[in-house]
């Protein structure tokens, strides 16, 4: 009687007419081979907490893939990102069909991406991102090599072309082959969630404008390895003791979970090999991902960690083939790009750079980006230079006050009450060029020859589009010593302006004026939405060893503050 009354539970035909079964997934069901023995005691339903131990295990589902080849962390995260990137691509089909568009986009809904950039693979948009002719992408998909793909785009790049793909970069406001910077941002959203471990890239020449100030939304509670990059760029001289020091001191107030700080240089490959024993040791089975600002040198640093990692670990050395592009121009890389860079597990993740609208390449035109990145050592260039070549006499004994300074076209300071002994020294890229006259003159002088003598904008054109320096900020700057720098204006996405109070190469004296003051007051003139930052100045050259204090700390502190690596 029990077995048959059993059958008839089981059977389909039993059920009332009302019911019906909308979902049969046999894998869903546990199948074993061992017989069990049953029992009816009671007619009443349990709870699940009155299930006796076998049946709970009949009713708890196993997640899919929990066995030694189940997908890592970092493959549910690249495949969420590659459906979510074919889905909005099918999207735009449908509305394409709808509207009866000649056009239709064939993309490969799988996994397939452009190794250079991350882009999804596509055979429609020539001036889109991920662009393959169809002969090609038809042959690498027979022979299962989609993955050797580079697109157009980023075929172009790796020549030298400046091609923006993020709307609100390099001027433009965007259009149908661009993506916005939020999207971008999107692709990272389920980071925070996952159990990584966090290589965070900071540009040591744009230390403020490149930092990520809410990086804590994408790295959530992971730990995070701090790279300075570009540190050849630095004056000659510069200590880098002081540097790191330096590093340390700004990252603690921002209570980040830093396990170290590392300058390095993708291009000599200075403190590269620091970085790649340092997450050999702490990766622990995780997946590692690259993260930083847009330009901020993520596709560098890779190419020259895969380097040093090649000398060891064979799957570095076979990775290093296909690398993702390296360019100028902001929002090379559009996509997570997956690298096999580790024999013992893991993986190795290139992700989009975020784009931070208060940087200068979010205002300046796309063919006068290269102006902003520094190609060789920062040289400073001081204002006034010195009393020996005339300039002290051309400011007269009030020093620079009532003179007004151009960076470019990009900035212009107002110096309103210094020091007669006051100067400036501008660290920034070389071809910028500075220029000083009296403030009253100033906004007829930037009318005149703005892209001509002050560039960027480059060109009568260019500069006739340029909205100007709309943004302006009063700064007031207090100093304790008259013999050490006061403070840095640092410009996001170009550099910073050291004011030193008093200068005694510039041969100007008035003690009178010294003291009766202990502040500086200067005013800063950028575009918008560009972001000035005010920071204790950073020591570099010969000097900044010289005048650089280190600060006491407690014990607690030494516990707890990160060390520094070069």
């Amino acid at each position: 009687m029990a077995l048959k009354t059993l059958s008839t539970f089981l059977s389909p035909l039993s059920l009332p007419k009302h019911y019906t079964l909308s979902i049969f997934n046999p894998v869903s069901l546990n199948i074993y081979r061992k017989s069990t023995p049953l029992s009816c005691k009671s007619t009443h339903s349990h709870s699940p907490s009155q299930l006796p131990l076998s049946d709970t295990k009949l009713l708890s589902s196993e997640p899919e893939g929990t066995g030694a080849a189940s997908p890592t962390r970092g493959d549910r995260f690249l495949e969420r990102q590659q459906a979510d990137e074919a889905a909005k691509l099918l999207i735009k089909e449908i509305k394409k069909t709808k509207k009866k568009t000649k056009k239709v986009l064939k993309v490969n809904t799988a996994t397939a991406c452009c190794y250079g950039c991350g882009a999804p693979l596509q055979t429609s948009e020539v001036d889109a991102p991920g662009y393959v002719d169809m002969d090609t992408y038809e042959l690498k998909k027979k022979h299962h090599q989609l993955r050797t793909i580079l697109c157009g785009r980023c075929r172009l790049l790796s020549h030298g072309h400046m091609i923006t793909a993020v709307g609100g970069n390099g001027g433009y406001s965007g259009g149908k082959q661009f993506v916005s910077a939020d999207e971008l941002r999107e692709k990272l959203s389920h980071l925070r969630h996952e159990k990584a471990l966090i290589v965070k890239l900071v540009d040591i020449v744009d230390f403020n404008g490149s930092f990520l100030s809410r990086v804590r939304d994408l790295a959530g509670a992971n730990p995070i390895i701090l790279v300075a990059t570009k540190v050849d760029l630095l004056p000659k001289g510069t200590d880098f003791n002081c540097v790191g020091d330096w590093v340390v001191e700004a990252i603690t107030k921002k209570k980040l979970n830093v396990l170290s700080v590392h300058l390095t240089s993708s291009k000599s490959l200075v403190g590269i090999a620091g970085v790649a024993s340092e997450i050999q040791k702490e990766k622990k089975g995780r997946d590692v991902y690259i993260l930083g600002s847009a330009n901020v040198g993520k596709s560098a640093f890779i190419s020259a960690l895969l380097k040093m990692m090649a000398q060891r670990d064979p799957a570095a050395a076979a990775a290093q083939k296909y690398k993702p592009i390296q360019s100028a121009v902001p929002g090379t890389t559009l996509g997570p790009i997956q690298i096999d860079a580790f024999l013992g597990g893991g993986k190795l993740y290139d992700t989009p750079g975020v784009h931070l609208h208060h940087r200068q390449a979010a205002v300046v035109h796309s063919e006068d980006l290269p102006i902003l990145a520094p190609q060789s050592r920062l040289r400073g260039q001081s204002f006034p230079v010195s009393s020996k070549n005339g300039m002290a006499g051309k400011f007269n004994s009030n020093g620079l006050n009532g003179f007004s300074i151009f960076w470019g076209g990009l900035v212009r300071i107002d110096v309103l009450k210094v020091l007669p002994e006051t100067c400036l020294t501008f660290y920034g890229p070389k071809k910028l060029p500075i220029h000083a006259v009296p403030t009253h003159e100033a906004d007829e002088f930037y009318k005149k020859e703005l892209g001509v003598l002050l560039t960027p904008p480059t060109g009568k054109d260019r500069a006739g589009e340029w909205r100007g320096l709309e943004t302006v900020q009063q700064l007031q700057i207090n100093f304790e010593d008259a013999e050490r720098p006061a403070s840095d204006v640092a410009i996001s996405g170009l550099g910073w302006i050291t004011i030193e109070p008093r200068r005694e190469s510039l041969g100007i004296s008035e003690s009178n004026f010294a003291e009766r003051t202990k502040e500086l007051h200067i005013a800063v003139h950028v575009p918008k939405p560009v972001e000035i930052f005010v920071r204790p100045s950073i020591p570099v050259g010969k000097a900044g060893a010289e005048w650089y204090q280190y600060r006491e700390l407690t014990e607690k502190e030494e516990e707890i503050r990160p060390k520094w690596y070069f």
